[in-house]
């Protein structure tokens, strides 16, 4: 056998991701934050991009008469200094009403008194404002007030310092201890003491702790209230009453009586003084109905416009006035300023044609609402604007249209279908929205099981099987049947 090398070639296609290329992708999945973070830092790396400021026109124009008007008025000018020189004497030797500063003057007496101190400067208005206090200073201030001595004030903070939004303690006292070079005895009764802070239940490791320490601040001690949640919660969280009633050989009126002292209580104390702001959401498009059509357009309002910078321009033009380095270095920027403003260009198209095969396919619903959405899926808008299926999925993310019906995300009107005894499929939203309709409108005292659920949504000609109504009703956050039934209101 002859082992020996041989040299030989052949042709194959295959996709090569160009850095271009990566970029143009990179676009078309950016949020609209994102895309003007991104062109703003092509803008600073690429000397050869300039961005177009709005009213960048105008501003000329009204340099223009500015400058026209200065000529103009310069005789206007001198008769007013003249005036002006006249009112300043007459200030100075015998000031008028009108002219005292007499908020000055108020202020000035205000701090001054009869000690003819100046008055301190002033803090400026945001420095005023009241700021909603969180739950850490919260319990800094009551620790401050609370603390017997140094060592307990900075046991104190350790543990308030590992206590979450929720209220609840996230760390062990072992693991405390062990952080604060302390004694696990001395850490119970820092812990003991933090548990006497407002709100009642805050620093408890679990749910159990949190409402017994709710339960002994409202003065229930040894009370059914207290040995329900002791003892029983599993059985309140499963609303069997009657065998608690028989268990602890007391009446069902006693029962539920307690059990809605329990429910009254805050399994997250935390969130009181939770600070999360409210998070508006810009629309990437905006649909309009004119007449009985509706138009898609894309909200370019904050997004930065580029243009090629017109003296580097001029260079590129004159091929012999500058050395080949430098020209080098600028057809290089040249050609990646016009990929940058053609992927941004492209990324505007594609989003117009997705949001406007969108519209054309969920018609009904833009119409009359959430009960016409129709199912649809991502190979439909690829297939109806000549594009690949992964290039719709990277322009429905993140995306957002407002529409007569409301502001949703592109994904929304993406949905698989349920059958239909009419043989034309729904949406799998449709279903899950009666779904939720069907457990609203039930009796509380006695709520529809899985079965009877699917019976009702046969009546509206759905065919559905009942392990999908379960899992529909989970993902609406609706309980089961028994943890929905309410004995008391």
């Amino acid at each position: 056998m002859n082992i020996e090398l041989k040299l030989q070639m052949n042709t194959q296609q295959r996709l090569v991701m160009t850095p271009m290329l990566q970029q143009a992708i990179k676009l078309l999945i950016m949020t609209r934050l994102e895309l003007v973070q991104a062109i703003r830092t092509e803008v600073q790396d690429n000397p050869l991009l300039d961005e177009i400021e709005t009213g960048m026109e105008e501003e000329e124009d009204t340099a223009t008469l500015q400058a026209e008007e200065i000529d103009t008025s310069t005789k206007e000018r001198e008769e007013e200094k003249v005036f002006e020189e006249q009112s300043t004497l007459k200030t100075k030797e015998e000031p008028t009403k009108d002219e005292i500063e007499w908020d000055a003057y108020m202020q000035s007496g205000l701090y001054e008194g009869a000690t003819g101190v100046a008055p301190p400067e002033l803090p400026s208005i945001e420095n005023t404002l009241k700021q909603k206090e969180d739950l850490e200073g919260h319990l800094s201030w009551q620790l401050k007030c609370s603390a017997m001595d140094e060592r307990e004030k900075e046991l104190g903070e350790v543990i308030i310092g590992n206590i979450n939004s929720e209220g609840y303690l996230e760390e062990t006292l072992e693991e405390l201890a062990s952080q604060a070079s302390a004694t696990l005895d001395e850490m119970e009764d820092a812990i003991t003491l933090v548990h006497s802070f407002d709100p009642p239940g805050i620093g408890a490791r679990n749910l159990k702790e949190c409402l017994l320490l709710q339960v002994r601040a409202n003065g229930m001690k040894n009370s059914l209230v207290e040995s329900l949640v002791m003892n029983h919660l599993e059985f309140i969280d499963e609303r069997n009453f009657k065998k608690l009633a028989k268990l602890l050989d007391t009446s069902l009126d006693e029962i539920i009586m307690a059990a809605k002292t329990i429910r009254e209580f805050d399994p997250k104390p935390g969130l009181e003084f939770s600070n999360d702001e409210t998070h508006y959401i810009t629309p990437d498009l905006h649909l309009i109905k004119i007449g009985e059509e509706y138009q898609v357009f894309l909200n370019d309002d904050d997004t930065p416009r580029l243009r090629i910078n017109p003296y580097y321009q001029s260079i590129l033009k004159n091929k012999e006035s500058e050395k080949k380095d430098t020209r080098d270095y600028l057809e290089n920027k040249f050609r990646s300023a016009i990929w940058v403003i053609k992927s941004i260009e492209q990324r505007r198209q594609t989003i117009l044609k997705v949001g406007r095969s969108i519209c054309h396919f969920q018609k009904e619903f833009l119409d009359k609402g959430v009960n016409y959405l129709k199912p649809l899926i991502l190979k439909d808008v690829a297939d109806d604007i000549g594009m690949h299926e992964s290039t719709v999925s990277r322009v429905t993310t993140n995306k957002y249209i407002h529409t007569p019906q409301g502001l949703y995300e592109l994904k929304f009107f993406f949905h698989s279908a349920v059958g239909s005894y009419f043989g034309s499929d729904m949406s799998s939203v449709r279903v899950k929205e009666m779904i939720r309709v069907i457990c609203k409108e039930e009796d509380p005292a006695n709520p529809y099981t899985d079965d009877e659920i699917v019976i009702k949504l046969q009546s509206t000609n759905v065919k559905i099987a009942r392990r999908t109504v379960t899992k529909y009703r989970t993902k609406l956050a609706i309980p089961s049947t028994s943890k929905r039934k309410r004995l008391f209101y």
